[in-house]
């Protein structure tokens, strides 16, 4: 008598917030069509990227819900392993084989909508697909990553989308392999590296392709570290100030630039493409600075999605606004948010989800229970630098900048050193442990199998 006291009211409340929804969804009309039904679950998550498939299948793994207690919603045809496109940039990998059917990944035991989600409803514990179709939940996890802002550059999108032009981008699965095409095309001139000042997916990727593209001119004879010598000029031109955000690496990076004969123009933000010349923007009112090229590589900002940013769940960036440590919505207890579409202040990297994910999990259950959030994210976050000559920088840090690494604590190897046994964990390891265990919910980055 006493359990059935208990679950009463839950099953009063979460009928309510079905009419609360249905409702909610009517007020919509105008936009999109309204149905007849609407569908329950009791965790939805909204992605099935590389936060998305993990923490659903971490949940799963748990034992707590049956069949399509956890639903997905995702209208991507896709899953791609998007660290590798610098690898494809580089020439390393093919680009075919770093993506999967999102079919393929979604264990029997999750409800997949295969649509995208229009809008979501907070306050009604529900979310519209963009057919129509209503969607209730008991607990909502917001993943959907985050987008690319061709815009952020005027002229860019054009650029990208002419196979003749000497403009590129990592960032892209449609233009990754013409990277590495470009970069072979190239025997002289000016080639330049870009990095915005605004939001971008791994904050090292902008210059991981140009240390590789130094490296395969070096082997070809077309560069040299002495700029007067050199058949190929290099320039990093980025919108901040330092190479990299955490001084400890930033300072090894810029010994590199130096070294190697790399001009940096920082706090230098690419705001237009006009043929073969860059423009540039310049803080505090400064003379914006135009420069020709024969090599680009354009790292645009990201964005988040207009549903995110219009939930009433963002904050004014438009990113999911959580608890930094809890990963917990500031207002909406129910609701949860990890990796690109977050607002947690840290690099957005995969290996940054793999400790976000159990942290997320272990939260969520303990929410559903009653319970408030026991588990903490420090805001641990990677970033793997490759610096050519196959050798790669391993950055490992959390919250503040402040260092991390792995290997420094096991062994006593200072990560500032690029090492060629990184190299191989970045080339070879880290695509093959995503592909079997990250997406099946079983990695847990530097903790190991889960």
């Amino acid at each position: 008598m006493q359990a059935l006291r208990t679950r009463l009211p839950l099953a009063v409340s979460q009928s309510a917030a079905r009419l609360q929804c249905f409702n909610a969804v009517r007020s919509l009309a105008t936009v999109a069509p309204t149905t007849s039904s609407t569908r329950s679950h009791k965790v939805v998550v909204v992605g099935s990227g590389s936060a998305g498939i993990a923490l659903s299948h971490q949940l799963l793994r748990k034992g707590h819900f049956k069949k399509d207690d956890v639903a997905v919603i995702d209208p991507a045809t896709w899953h791609n392993y998007q660290p590798g496109w610098t690898l494809v940039g580089g020439g390393l990998k093919s680009k075919e084989d770093l993506r999967r059917p999102v079919h393929e990944l979604i264990g029997p035991k999750l409800k997949f909508y295969n649509k995208n989600a229009a809008a979501i409803h907070p306050k009604e514990n529900c979310l519209t697909l963009g057919d129509g179709d209503k969607i209730s939940y008991d607990q909502l996890v917001v993943a959907p990553g985050i987008t690319i802002d061709y815009g952020s550059v005027k002229g860019l999108s054009e650029a990208m989308a002419d196979p003749s032009s000497l403009v590129a981008s990592i960032y892209s699965y449609d233009y990754c392999d013409k990277v590495f095409r470009n970069i072979r095309h190239t025997e002289k001139g000016a080639a330049i590296f870009t990095q915005p000042a605004g939001i971008v997916k791994c904050a090292g990727g902008p210059q991981k392709i140009m240390w590789l593209a130094l490296d395969h001119w070096k082997r070809a004879g077309l560069y040299n570290f002495s700029p007067d010598q050199s058949a190929i000029r290099v320039t990093f031109a980025t919108g901040l100030p330092t190479m990299f955000g955490v001084p400890k690496y930033s300072i090894k990076l810029n010994e590199l630039r130096e070294k190697r004969g790399v001009e940096g123009l920082f706090e230098h933000n690419l705001v237009s493409i006009d043929g073969n010349t860059a423009t540039f923007d310049r803080p505090g009112g400064q003379e914006q600075v135009k420069r020709d090229f024969d090599f680009l590589h354009v790292a645009p900002k990201n964005t988040p999605h207009a549903f995110v940013a219009e939930s009433g769940l963002a904050n004014e960036a438009g990113y999911v606004d959580v608890d930094q440590h809890t990963l917990q919505h500031k207002l909406y207890k129910n609701v949860w948010s990890i990796g690109d579409a977050s607002s947690l202040p840290t690099s957005k990297t995969v290996a940054a989800i793999t400790s976000q994910a159990p942290v997320l999990t272990h939260n969520l259950l303990l929410n559903m229970e009653g319970k408030d959030p026991a588990s903490e994210y420090d805001g641990y976050t990677s970033c793997p630098v490759l610096t050519g000559e196959k050798e790669v920088l391993l950055a490992e840090f959390k919250y503040g900048g402040v260092p991390k690494e792995t290997f420094n604590e096991w062994f006593g190897i200072d990560q500032a050193v690029p090492r060629r046994a990184f190299y191989h964990l970045k080339k070879d390891f880290f695509p093959w442990v995503y592909d079997r265990y990250h997406v099946k919910g079983q990695w847990g980055g530097p903790k190991g199998w889960i």
